[in-house]
């Protein structure tokens, strides 16, 4: 029975996460700030980090099936 909202939550943070990183990579590719005001190398690292542990997240919840 908690398998439905475990694969919505799953598939959300997985969606997030990867949308995240391909936005963040494009962003670094072409030599465009990732967030305004703050340092590229920061913004980038705190992006990518932050697309990464969503995606671990998503993973998990589909581990708990």
């Amino acid at each position: 029975m908690e398998s439905g909202p475990a694969i919505f939550a799953g598939t959300v943070f997985a969606l997030f996460g990867g949308g995240l990183l391909v936005w963040t990579a494009a962003r670094v590719r072409h030599r465009e700030p990732v967030a305004h005001g703050v340092s590229p190398v920061a913004s980038a690292t705190l992006a990518t980090v932050a697309a990464l542990l969503t995606l671990a997240l998503g993973a998990w919840c589909f581990t708990g099936l």
